[in-house]
């Protein structure tokens, strides 16, 4: 009888607890309020928050000032709630030639320089396959030029080729390489594409590469040059190119978990605060990227579960992170993982929002839902104010992998993204999407009131939870997070 009364009462204590999280992010959670903060970090006077931009400043004193008012403290250790980020505007280099043996190639014509300053070069190069660890390995590329092709051979995606790119141009330069040059060819983003983007200013992390000895680096257009990969002499020669450091700010603030043993756990909640700045005027001669949608709408999202957690807060601890940078690479969480004030493997979830818009108002879009074990909180969490949770309705887009969530994954840190609900890239989201049509009134605030409170809930829920959520086994991240927390 007494076991009998222990478990009845047990389940009332957890059905309590839970109607005590559902009342409690329904109490913080004001539509007005909503209103207020969007309406600000929206607005025109920001310019559209571009990186660097004295906008993004504003928003991040804005951040810093909601912190302030809510008790969210700075995190232990540091003594600012801001942490700089070191970045650099880089602008193209204006002429360019590369000569690999008897052929020439012409700047934007031929080749392309992702990384580097003017130079003057004349080496010999030695083709490396892919560039990989395991290619270079016992090569002699110390004073050579490397040759090398673009990915690993297995990934068609050029996003992941991006990646890759700055891990073998930091072996190279490590090898005592000169130059790294990779031969490009992909249908998926054509090489006029990467002409026009690559031709315009490009702002990246200062990661003292001057000081590490890093190397230049340039892809080739293989689709239309027959690039012979024996070896011989290489010359390259590039001028025009200028650079500028600035620094930027991630802001963090840091909420202590109220159980003694649980509080060490550190529950990530994350956004971007940067948009895209000024732009072409649309037919109503509007120039101003607002970014409404994308990503005054996850910001306010962190900001909101900021404020709840630090009236009530969970037995974890939570850790605010609004990151710089995200339109320009991800620059602002990757700079958070490798220099975080956290011991990452505390770091046990990132619950991270962004957002490219909506078209279903009774759905929220979780990209990754399914790949981790907080799902069925989630799914609860929203049910609960009225929304379905849905999974990535667009996985060839790789959404997974584009915004900072990709950043802890990639440590091992589980971490989906919470976003409003889309069924389909139609019309409606292209309407808004980084276009200056997203101004803050054309958002339905009744709608963004169920999806804060579903993910203040969320955030509630898995802040309290018994056990840490984790990956689901299989999936890409889940070696990673064994390795980390082992």
């Amino acid at each position: 009888m007494k076991k009998t009364l222990s478990l009845i009462l047990s389940f009332c204590s957890l059905f309590v607890l839970a109607q005590t999280d559902m009342e409690l992010a329904k109490q913080t959670v004001d539509q007005n309020l909503i209103k207020s903060h969007i309406g600000f970090l929206a607005s025109d006077e920001l310019k559209g928050r571009d990186t660097p931009s004295e906008g993004l400043k504003i928003a991040a004193k804005y951040i810093e000032s909601r912190f302030l008012e809510y008790g969210v403290e700075m995190v232990p250790g540091t003594d600012s709630y801001f942490q700089s980020v070191p970045m650099k505007k880089v602008t193209p280099p204006t002429n360019g030639t590369l000569l690999l043996g008897d052929s020439e190639y012409k700047l934007q014509d031929d080749f392309l320089m992702l990384e580097g300053d003017n130079t003057e070069i004349t080496a010999n190069y030695v083709f490396a396959s892919y560039g990989l660890d395991e290619d270079l390995e016992g090569l002699d590329i110390e004073g050579k030029i490397v040759l090398a092709i673009c990915g690993n051979g297995e990934s068609d995606s050029p996003q992941q080729w991006f990646t890759l790119a700055s891990e073998k141009r930091a072996r190279v330069a490590e090898l005592g390489g000169l130059a790294l040059v990779e031969l490009y060819n992909s249908p998926q983003i054509p090489w006029n594409f990467l002409v026009r983007y690559f031709s315009g200013q490009q702002v990246t992390l200062d990661e003292g590469d001057e000081e590490k000895g890093d190397v230049i680096h340039v892809w080739v257009n293989r689709a239309s040059n027959d690039v012979s990969t024996e070896t011989s002499t290489a010359s390259l020669s590039i001028s025009g190119a200028k650079i500028d450091k600035f620094n930027s700010q991630n802001v963090v603030g840091y909420v202590e978990g109220s159980d003694n043993k649980l509080k060490d756990e550190f529950i990530v909640y994350s956004a971007h605060y940067d948009h895209v700045g000024i732009g072409q005027a649309n037919a109503e001669g509007d120039s101003i990227y607002n970014g409404s949608r994308d990503n005054a709408v996850g910001t306010v999202t962190v900001l909101t579960a900021a404020e709840n957690l630090a009236k009530t807060p969970t037995k974890r601890s939570g850790l605010f992170v609004l990151f710089t940078g995200e339109e320009k690479g991800l620059l602002g969480s990757k700079y958070f993982v490798d220099n975080s004030p956290i011991n990452l493997s505390k770091m046990v979830y990132c619950f991270n929002s962004d957002n490219g818009g909506y078209n279903d108002t009774s759905k929220a879009t979780i990209i990754g839902l399914t790949r981790t074990t907080a799902e069925e909180m989630i799914i609860e969490a929203c049910k609960a104010f009225g929304l379905e949770a849905i999974e990535d309705p667009a996985p060839e887009q790789g959404l997974f992998d584009r915004s900072d969530n990709v950043r802890f994954a990639a440590k091992g840190i589980p971490a989906p993204t919470f976003g409003m609900g889309f069924t389909a890239f139609d019309d409606e989201i292209t309407k808004y999407y980084h276009q200056p049509a997203d101004n803050p009134e054309t958002l339905d605030y009744v709608y963004l009131e169920k999806f804060f409170r579903s993910y203040v809930y969320a955030c509630r829920m898995i802040g309290n939870a018994k056990k840490a959520p984790f990956w689901i086994k299989g999936d890409k991240y889940y070696d990673a997070g064994k390795a980390l927390y082992k």
